[in-house]
């Protein structure tokens, strides 16, 4: 009916025919009316039932962006309902924003705590802040992933067969008027050139990438707190993908490398990295390893190597007396200390 009635406003404009477009516009105008009021009329819902606690592991996070302390990320979490609860556990896909100082607790394989809706299991939130009894539990628990066939979603937001049958709608009322002026219409109306087709694009993923940006300006030492992560999340945007296979930080400068045909066991995950950490163990490495005018800095980050668990940080420093280097862990945990002189 609003496809017929535009479609009839459009046919008397252009055919100068006023009884066409005032019956056009006056049965839009009673759509609109009758719209109006049946949103006012809707009924008001009950009050939701309270939340429930429960564990989850984190399968993925992504942080999408973000200035300010608090950044978006995007999780995709295994939800497990507590036994009383009934429900098995199941896979879902949240976003929320995570103070930067607490974004390097959340890692891939994780466990976090949550809190969710029984009636809306896709209403889910972190909890960012859970009693000791809870953190307890985090520590202890083990989680398996959910298989992605229990990945649940807000059904209020898939609505495009409601939305095709609309449009379908519309557009069949829109070409009944059409139709039934078409002599007159294609009359008075000029005939248009069809614009050529264009020429089609393709692309195509490269299998390994690398890309670097460089910071300026005053105070613009990477080692200022935030920075790091603000800028590994710009180049996470850059390459699409947030597992790596190297990163190298410097004074002014970070790059980050990946190969898409690497293994998980090969590969890392740039927010699961202690940015926060780093700048200590920069300051650590200038001053305990023999050195005693630094000169230049570098942090080099690749995938674990034998047994090891995380990726592997490494802090080589310059100056007149030599090179000496640092190794630390993902919590950032010195491992080894290489001073001047001393065999790598």
């Amino acid at each position: 009916m609003t496809g017929a009635a535009l479609a009839a406003v459009a046919v008397g404009i252009i055919l100068e025919d006023v009884p066409v477009f005032v019956a056009g516009g006056g049965v839009l105008a009673l759509l609109i009316l009758f719209a109006v009021l049946g949103g006012k009329r809707r009924p008001a819902g009950g009050e939701p039932p309270a939340g429930r606690l429960a564990l989850a592991r984190i399968e993925d996070l992504r942080a999408t962006g973000g200035e300010s302390a608090d950044v978006p990320v995007k999780f995709r979490l295994t939800v497990a309902p507590e036994p009383e609860d009934g429900r098995p556990a199941y896979r879902v896909k949240i976003t929320q924003h995570i103070n930067l100082v607490d974004l390097p607790a959340y890692r891939p394989r994780g466990i976090a705590v949550v809190e969710y809706r029984p009636d809306k299991p896709w209403d889910v939130r972190i909890v960012t802040r859970p009693t000791p009894e809870w953190s307890r539990r985090v520590e202890e628990a083990e989680i398996d992933s959910a298989p992605d066939s229990t990945l649940v979603s807000n059904p209020d937001v898939d609505e495009g067969s409601w939305c095709l049958l609309v449009l379908l709608a519309f557009l069949a009322g829109a070409v009944l008027v059409v139709l039934l002026f078409r002599g007159p219409l294609f009359t008075a109306a000029n005939d248009e050139d069809t614009p050529p087709d264009s020429p089609s694009k393709s692309s195509s993923t490269s299998r390994t990438f690398t890309t670097s940006t460089t910071v300026s300006g005053p105070s613009s030492s990477l080692l200022a707190f935030g920075r790091m992560r603000a800028t590994a999340m710009e180049l996470e945007s850059r390459v699409d993908t947030a597992y790596v296979t190297e990163v190298t930080i410097e004074d002014h400068r970070m790059a980050v490398s990946g190969d898409s045909t690497r293994p998980p066991t090969e590969t890392f995950h740039l927010q699961s990295l202690p940015y926060e950490l780093l700048p200590t163990l920069v300051r650590e490495a200038r001053t305990t390893l023999g050195i005693r005018t630094p000169e230049t800095w570098r942090i080099d980050i690749t995938p674990p190597t034998g047994n090891g668990v995380g990726p592997r940080v490494r802090i080589t420093v310059t100056g007149p007396e030599g090179t000496a280097h640092l190794d630390a862990d993902a919590t950032g945990r010195v491992v080894d200390r290489r001073g001047v002189g001393e065999a790598d």
